[in-house]
C-alpha cells in the first residue's frame, strides 16, 4: 500500500465516527430557540448538543457511567426509539420570589441500550424550556442492572465557544465558602455549581443539577480546552453512589440566557423538582429574624460558658424585647445547649440537642417570646457529625415542638470530606457535604421536621437544587461566603461579592446571608467592604425567606433612618422583575410585597463607581406611589465614607425613569409605596 493509500485509510478511520454519527432524535424549546440533538457515533456512544438559534452552544458530548463492579455503560449503545411530549402549568408557590411559576416545556425521551451481551438499558429525559435544558437518566430494574455501583458519571458538556467562567473549587477543605474565581473558560479547574459562563458571543450559561435526592452532587472539571465534564462528590463506601433500581438521577441543569439578568429570572431548577409533598403548608411562615449571633463572630460574646457566654436568659430576653419592639418575629439565639466547651469543630460528640447551660432557661424563654409575639428559632450545631445527631434528632424536634419552636437553623461546620456518618456495620466513617450520605442526611432532617411543623434553614448545608418545592418548609440555607467573613476579615469579601451571588449560588435556591450590618465593622475594627446604603440594598437583592437583621441592637440604635428599612422590607413576594446586571459588575432587582401593593428595589454594584438608568414600567400602571430612597451619598465610599447616605422621596409612576447611582462598594434601596388605585 502507497503511503497515500495509507495517509487516506488513516483519515476515513478518523473519520468514521463522525461519518457514522447521524441524529437519532431532537426536541425544541416551546419557543423554537434552543435545540437539544441525539446522535450516536461510530463508537456507540450517545451523544447530546445544544444549540441556542444559529449558534452551537455545545458540541457533542457522551453520556454514561462507570461502575466498580461491572464493566462502563459508554459504548456500544444505540437508540431504540423515542417519545415526545408538552407540558405547560401554571403553579402556586406557598412563599417565594413569585406567586405563579409557569413551567412549560417539551420533553424527549430516548431508549438507549447495549449491543453488547449485557444488553443493559436506560432513558435519557431532556426537558426543554425557552429559558434552558434539563436531562436526567432513568434506570428501569433489569436482569443485569440491578443495584448501581456508580465509580463516575461520564457526563460531558463540550462548549462550543471560549468565555469568561465564575466559579469556585471543588473538594477544598471550605466547602462552598470560597470567593469566586473570575477565569477564562480554558482556565477552570473542578469548579461546583452552579457554575457560571459567558461565552465569547455574549449567551450565559450556568451549570448545575436539580432535584439531588439520594445522590451524589456533581461538580464539573474541565478537560481540555472547553470541554468539561461531570465529577460526582466521593464516598467513603467506595462507589460514589449505590442505587437499587428502579431510580433516576438527579437533572443535569443549563440555564440559558442572552444575558445574565436572564439567568437570575429563570424557574428551570424549581420546575425540575417534584410539586410539593407536604399537603399544607400555611405553617410556615417568612420572616425577619434578629439574634444572638454577630457578638459570638465579634468576640464579644461566646457559645462557649463562661464570662462572655451569649446565650443566657437575661440576653434573651433582652433580644426578645428588641425583636417584638421593632416589628420582628424571630429570634435566633446560638450557644444555648451544652457542649460548646472544648474541641467542639469537627467533632460534636459532645453535644446535646435537649440539654441547656444552665444560664439559659429554655422553657421560660420560649414562653416569653410567645407571650412577646415573637418566634425563638432554634439553633443545632453539629460539627458534622451526623451519626450523634440522628441518634438526638427525634427527642430534639419533640422538644421544640412542644415549645413552639417551628424554625431550627443546623449547622454543619467541619473541613469537607470531615461529616462523621453511620455506616451499615454501625461504625463511623467521614463522608462529604456534598455526597450521597450527606444526601439523604439533609433530606431526613426536613421531613423529620415537617412532621412537627418545623422549617429548616442548613448552613454548611449540601447545595440546593430546587427541593424547597417538594418541601417547601426546606426555607433557606447558607451554601456560601455571608456577612460572618466580613467579621473576620480573613479576608473579607470583596465588594463584588453579592453582585457575583446574583448570578451563581443564589441559581440554585435562596441563601441565609445575613444582611445588614450598619456598623461596617469586623472584629479587629477593620472596614466591611460596602456602604451603608448596599447594606440595605442587600435585602432586596439577595432572596431569603427569611432575613436577618445581623447587626448588634445597639448599632440599629445608632442609625435609626437605614434600620427604617429593615423595618420595612418584606421577605415574601409576588413578583421579582430583574432590571440589569453584569455577573460580578452590578444587578439591579425590583420586588413586589406579596402582602400588599408596595415595591421594593435594590442595587449593588462592585468597586467602581457605577450609574444606570432604570425604568420604573413594573410598577402598576395608572396608579401613583412614593419612592422613599436610600442611596449613597455625596463622596460616598466604602474605603474612605461607607455612611454616606441620602434620604429622598419623590412621586413617581410606572411611565418614569430614576437614574441610579452606586458609590465603590455601594449600593440602593428603595421603597416604593402604593397610592390609591385611580
Amino acid at each position: 500500500m502507497s503511503w497515500l493509500a495509507r495517509l487516506a485509510a488513516l483519515v476515513l478511520l478518523a473519520l468514521a465516527p463522525m461519518v457514522h454519527a447521524a441524529e437519532a432524535a431532537a426536541v425544541a424549546s416551546p419557543d423554537g430557540k434552543i435545540r437539544v440533538s441525539i446522535d450516536v457515533d461510530g463508537e456507540g456512544h450517545v451523544r447530546y448538543s445544544v444549540a441556542r438559534g444559529t449558534a452551537a452552544l455545545i458540541t457533542p458530548s457522551w453520556l454514561g457511567f462507570l461502575f466498580t463492579d461491572a464493566p462502563k455503560l459508554h459504548r456500544n449503545l444505540s437508540v431504540t426509539g423515542s417519545e415526545a411530549r408538552s407540558f405547560d402549568e401554571t403553579w402556586t408557590q406557598p412563599w417565594g420570589e413569585r406567586t405563579q411559576v409557569r413551567n412549560h416545556f417539551n420533553e424527549l425521551r430516548v431508549h438507549i441500550k447495549e449491543t453488547k451481551p449485557l444488553a443493559r438499558g436506560f432513558d435519557m429525559v431532556f426537558r426543554v424550556f425557552d429559558d434552558g435544558v434539563g436531562f436526567r437518566y432513568e434506570f428501569a430494574d433489569q436482569p443485569n442492572l440491578h443495584t448501581l455501583s456508580i465509580a463516575e458519571e461520564l457526563t460531558q458538556f463540550n462548549l462550543a465557544q471560549d468565555g469568561t467562567a465564575w466559579w469556585v473549587p471543588a473538594f477544598e477543605w471550605n466547602r462552598e465558602e470560597y470567593i469566586y474565581n473570575t477565569t477564562p473558560i480554558r482556565e477552570i479547574a473542578t469548579a461546583q455549581t452552579p457554575l457560571t459562563v459567558k461565552l465569547a458571543d455574549g449567551t450565559h450559561i450556568a451549570f448545575h443539577e436539580a432535584a439531588l435526592v439520594d445522590y451524589a452532587g456533581m461538580n464539573i472539571a474541565r478537560v481540555q480546552g472547553t470541554a468539561l465534564k461531570a465529577v460526582l462528590t466521593p464516598s467513603a463506601r467506595g462507589p460514589k453512589v449505590v442505587r437499587a433500581a428502579p431510580f433516576t438521577t438527579p437533572w443535569r441543569t443549563l440555564q440559558i440566557s442572552p444575558d445574565a439578568a436572564g439567568l437570575a429570572m429563570s424557574n428551570l431548577i424549581l420546575n425540575l423538582n417534584e410539586p410539593n409533598k407536604l399537603g399544607d403548608v400555611s405553617w410556615v411562615h417568612p420572616r425577619k429574624y434578629v439574634g444572638i449571633w454577630w457578638g459570638m463572630h465579634l468576640d464579644s460574646q461566646s457559645w462557649a460558658s463562661g464570662v462572655k457566654h451569649g446565650a443566657t436568659t437575661a440576653n434573651a430576653f433582652k433580644t426578645i424585647d428588641f425583636a417584638a419592639a421593632n416589628g420582628f418575629k424571630g429570634v435566633l439565639i446560638e450557644g444555648w445547649n451544652l457542649g460548646w466547651d472544648g474541641d467542639w469543630f469537627a467533632d460534636g460528640k459532645d453535644f446535646s440537642f435537649t440539654q441547656a447551660y444552665p444560664d439559659f432557661d429554655l422553657p421560660k424563654i420560649a414562653a416569653y417570646a410567645k407571650l412577646k409575639g415573637v418566634h425563638l428559632i432554634g439553633h443545632h450545631e453539629t460539627s458534622a457529625n451526623i451519626a450523634h445527631y440522628e441518634d438526638q434528632m427525634d427527642a430534639a424536634f419533640d422538644l421544640y415542638a412542644k415549645l413552639g419552636i417551628d424554625a431550627i437553623k443546623t449547622g454543619y461546620v467541619s473541613d469537607a470530606g470531615g461529616m462523621q456518618a453511620r455506616g451499615a456495620d454501625g461504625k463511623t466513617m467521614f463522608e462529604w457535604h456534598e455526597g450521597q450520605v450527606s444526601s439523604v442526611h439533609h433530606l431526613k432532617v426536613v421531613t423529620e421536621a415537617a412532621k412537627r411543623h418545623i422549617s429548616i434553614d442548613a448552613h454548611e448545608p449540601i447545595k440546593d437544587t430546587g427541593l424547597r418545592r417538594t418541601y417547601p418548609n426546606w426555607v433557606s440555607r447558607e451554601g456560601a461566603r455571608g456577612m460572618e467573613y466580613n467579621a473576620w476579615g480573613a479576608p473579607p469579601n470583596p465588594p463584588e461579592h453579592e453582585s457575583v451571588l446574583v448570578f451563581t449560588r443564589m441559581l440554585g435556591g435562596p441563601m441565609d446571608f445575613t444582611p445588614g450590618v450598619l456598623s461596617l465593622t469586623g472584629k479587629h475594627g477593620q472596614q466591611i467592604q460596602s456602604t451603608e446604603a448596599k447594606q440595605l440594598a442587600l435585602y432586596v437583592v439577595l432572596y431569603s425567606p427569611i432575613q436577618m437583621a445581623a447587626d448588634l441592637p445597639e448599632n440599629y440604635v445608632k442609625y435609626p433612618r437605614s434600620f427604617q428599612f429593615i423595618k420595612d422590607v418584606p421577605t415574601d413576594w409576588s413578583d421579582t422583575r430583574v432590571l440589569n446586571g453584569e455577573v460580578g459588575d452590578y444587578v439591579t432587582i425590583a420586588r413586589k410585597d406579596r402582602a400588599g401593593d408596595n415595591w421594593y428595589l435594590g442595587a449593588v454594584g462592585d468597586e467602581q463607581a457605577r450609574t444606570s438608568t432604570i425604568k420604573l414600567d413594573f410598577l402598576d400602571p395608572g396608579r401613583s406611589y412614593t419612592a422613599e430612597i436610600y442611596r449613597d451619598g455625596d463622596g460616598a465610599d466604602w474605603k474612605t465614607n461607607p455612611h454616606a447616605v441620602a434620604y429622598e422621596t419623590r412621586k413617581v409612576t410606572s411611565a418614569d425613569s430614576l437614574t441610579l447611582a452606586l458609590a465603590p462598594g455601594g449600593g440602593q434601596a428603595i421603597r416604593f409605596v402604593a397610592g390609591p388605585r385611580k
